[in-house]
This record gives C-alpha cells, structure tokens and sequence, in this order.
C-alpha cells in the first residue's frame, strides 16, 4: 500500500483498488490512506467501495448494465464508463443528471496479453471502442476516456499501450478531464521497474496536464 501511496504522491495520479482482483474489505483500511477510492465493475462492487471507504471515489465500469439497477448504481458511483455509445445513448443522460462524470471505454488494439480468450484487444473483441469509429469528436458528455489491456504486466508493456492509445485516441486527450489505466500493473513484483513507471506518468501527465491520470494496480506479493 505504501508502495501505491508514493507513485501517487510522486506523479500526481490518482490509485484506485481495482475490487474485481481483490474485494477483501477487512483490509480496506489499510489501503485507504494511500488511494483515491476504489473501481467496481457493477453495483455491489460500488456499493461495496462507497461503504467501506466513505468519503473517497467510486468509479465504475460494466461492460452491460442493467436497467433495472441502474438507478441504484448511481447512488455509489462518482465516474460511470461506457463500454459503447450505443451503451453511452441508453444509459448516459441519467448519469449526467445525477450529477456524475461520464466516461467511454477505448479499444487500443494492442494489448500484450498473448491468450486471445483474456485479451481485451483481441480481433473481434467488444471491450471498447476502436478509434476509427469515433471520427474527430468524441460523443456529447464525455469528460474521460478508460482503457484496459495489461494482465500482472509491467511498466514497458503500459509504455507500448500508451504509444498506441496516443496514436489512435491522442486528437482527444487534449479535450478530456481524466484517462483511466485500468488494471494489470503488478508494481510489487520484484523485477518491477517502479522509477520507469513513475517516469512514464510523470512524462505523460507533462504532455497533457489537462488530464488526471488513475492506474489501477494490481498489487501482489511475493514469497
């Protein structure tokens, strides 16, 4: 956890606990001090997030919500994604009313995951939504932008993903609020090169510091 607090203090990025890799809240309080809030892929995640960490930030995505709890979604959350605009037409007039910021997942089309059945870039994939489908504006109410493409994966494989998000989505970079790195960054791996991750967001955050950056880590140790 202290690890995550001094990226987050030396980038300025926010870290989230991804609650999908680990929803043990027993030790939420441990985490707290060192997190802007938590990631939740559906409504108890949020719910989940907002009790045992009050006070702190819940962002949610889902790649298909349900109407009949949508509603009660928006009780928790702070930042909704949408995994489509057809999802972003259904669903994204009624979170902008609650008050909410809205969000749109993109398709990188590079992720270093070599299985196809876990990889979110895979040919055919629906996990977001490919650049060239976007054309030069983003869909009306969209104040960031999330991706998700590593798996227990290092620094260099979120600097190549970035390469590519700045190649396909960069036009828009300059014109959101917030990017969202999703999960898969296993920083307590030995052989992690943490100065080369925090180098990375600091250079990033320079080049569009109209954005607020928030990794998702996946944090494991090691025996």
């Amino acid at each position: 956890a202290k690890l995550l607090g001094e990226v987050s203090e030396r980038t300025g990025c926010k870290m989230l606990l991804a609650q999908k890799a680990f929803s043990n809240y027993d030790c939420y309080r441990f985490f707290e001090p060192y997190l802007a809030g938590t990631e939740a892929s559906g409504l108890f995640e949020a719910r989940l997030g907002a009790e045992e960490m009050p006070g702190k930030e819940v962002h949610v995505f889902c790649a298909g919500y349900r109407a009949d709890e949508f509603e009660e979604l928006l009780q928790y959350a702070d930042h909704i994604v949408f995994n489509s605009p057809s999802q972003l037409l259904r669903f994204g007039a009624k979170a902008k009313v609650a008050g909410k910021s809205v969000g749109l997942r993109i398709n990188p089309e590079y992720s270093d995951v070599e299985t196809d059945l876990y990889n979110p870039c895979a040919p055919g994939s629906r996990m977001g939504v490919t650049g060239d489908l976007l054309g030069d504006t983003l869909p009306e109410g969209i104040e960031g932008l999330h991706f998700h493409t590593l798996c227990e994966s290092t620094s260099y494989d979120l600097e190549r993903t970035l390469a590519e998000v700045e190649r396909r989505f960069g036009r828009f970079l300059p014109h959101v609020k917030w990017l969202n790195m999703g999960g898969g960054h296993l920083m307590t791996r030995k052989d992690y090169d943490v100065e080369h991750l925090i180098a990375l967001l600091k250079g990033f955050k320079e080049r569009y510091p109209n954005l607020q950056v928030g990794p998702e880590p996946f944090a494991r140790k090691e025996y």
